[in-house]
């Protein structure tokens, strides 16, 4: 479980307002990600390896890219590019391991040549993905799937040295169109439909490595993989902040990522809401731990989900550093315990809680052993509404 001692915002006079709301006025933001490494899978048999291992469906990165990204090929962009998936690593119990975020790196056949005259060398048969992971548990996913591997014919690599991991978010970046156009894009010199060419070039690293909607939530804005020590595209420098105001963003939307939110070994992949953040597919097939999964989808009733939570004392004012993940949440009146924080920072969490107590009305939440610390538990606004028991749809704070 992630914890922080103290942390500043981005925005220092926030006043009422929110994180979130804060943020999408500051303007897009960049963030480089340091608690995510970069894995690269490689080999004939990486495709049917991940398919059997991963809970989503990885043979599209076998089949030609379908999502266009732009209509005029650069040396360093191809015309077409396959977006990004993800998913996650189970137990065979059906409990959450470990979440991917794969990415097909497009191939040199694909792209043009350095001249522009003509397609780049090289083959459009070799398979190779690559994958942002947990950092923090890097040395053992590395292990695992090895002892996955036994006799499949792909190589697993650690590229962390050679790779980073950045996301790009706020100001409504990734929610304007179908590709990774956003109004920044004004400022490089070039508008929507006018200079394709510059719009692969903007988004792409000279060695193809590019931006691409979140692949959970539009909410969440623009990520990629990209060489270490050189800042990607769009990334403007006094736009550049600390990666606990892309948690903080994460925290409004109620999502938490990698194994140090979602604890590993024991956390139900639906409880912490991997289905609405298309991680799952239920059409693939088997794969490690489908069983639980399965059975749990289908029999549709899903008591504890994980939930955004802003922490406040008896007036209604947001409270910093009272509370800390594992703090048990209470139903005030009646002393019984709904679930426990998962993640804090500052004045906002995230909470693993019953959904018939989680929204009950202002002051009805405390923290166990601090009655005088409030809990308030949010709606995401990405929410189907079949997720919230009907009784409390209006109650349920957007």
């Amino acid at each position: 479980m992630r914890r922080f001692s103290s942390f500043k915002p981005f925005v220092a006079a926030v006043g009422h307002r929110s994180h979130s709301s804060a943020v999408k006025s500051a303007g897009p933001l960049a963030s480089l990600l340091k608690s995510r490494s970069v894995i690269r899978f490689s080999g004939p048999d990486t495709i049917k390896f991940l398919q059997g291992l991963l809970t989503n469906d990885v043979r599209k990165f076998g089949e030609p890219p379908h999502e266009r990204t732009s209509t005029v090929p650069t040396p360093n962009m191809p015309s077409v590019s396959e977006p990004p998936m993800y998913a996650a690593l189970l137990t065979p119990q059906g409990r959450f391991l470990y979440d991917f975020f794969l990415y097909r790196h497009a191939k040199e056949a694909e792209k043009l040549d350095p001249t522009g005259s003509g397609p780049g060398s090289g083959s459009t048969e070799s398979t190779e993905l690559f994958a942002d992971v947990d950092a923090s548990d890097l040395d053992e996913l590395l292990q695992t799937l090895k002892r996955y591997r036994l006799r499949s014919k792909v190589e697993i690599e650690n590229v962390g040295e050679d790779f980073q991991c950045w996301q790009r978010f706020g100001g409504d970046v990734g929610e304007k169109s179908s590709v990774v156009e956003d109004p920044g894009t004004a400022s490089l010199g070039w508008g929507s439909g006018v200079d394709l060419a510059g719009i692969s070039a903007s988004h792409g690293s000279d060695g193809g490595w590019q931006w691409f909607k979140d692949p959970r939530l539009d909410c969440l804005g623009l990520r990629g993989i990209f060489p270490t020590n050189t800042v990607p595209p769009l990334v403007e420098a006094d736009k550049e902040t600390n990666e606990e105001n892309y948690l903080l963003w994460r925290i409004e939307n109620g999502i938490a990522e990698g194994s140090s939110e979602i604890p590993k070994g024991e956390a139900i992949p639906l409880e912490f809401n991997l289905v609405g953040l298309n991680a799952i597919s239920f059409d693939k097939g088997c794969y490690v731990g489908q069983e639980l999964v399965a059975r749990t989808h289908h029999r549709g009733v899903i008591r504890k989900r994980l939930v955004p939570l802003k922490f406040v004392n008896d007036d209604g004012k947001e409270v910093e550093q009272r509370v800390s993940a594992g703090s048990q949440v209470m139903d005030a009146g009646s002393g019984k315990k709904i679930g426990s924080v998962t993640t804090a920072i500052g004045s906002r969490g995230l909470g693993l809680l019953r959904l018939d107590d989680a929204f009950k009305g202002s002051g009805s939440l405390a923290v166990e052993g601090q009655n005088d610390v409030k809990v308030e538990a949010f709606r995401p606004k990405w929410w189907p509404h079949e997720w919230v028991p009907e009784h409390y749809q209006q109650s349920a704070v957007a």
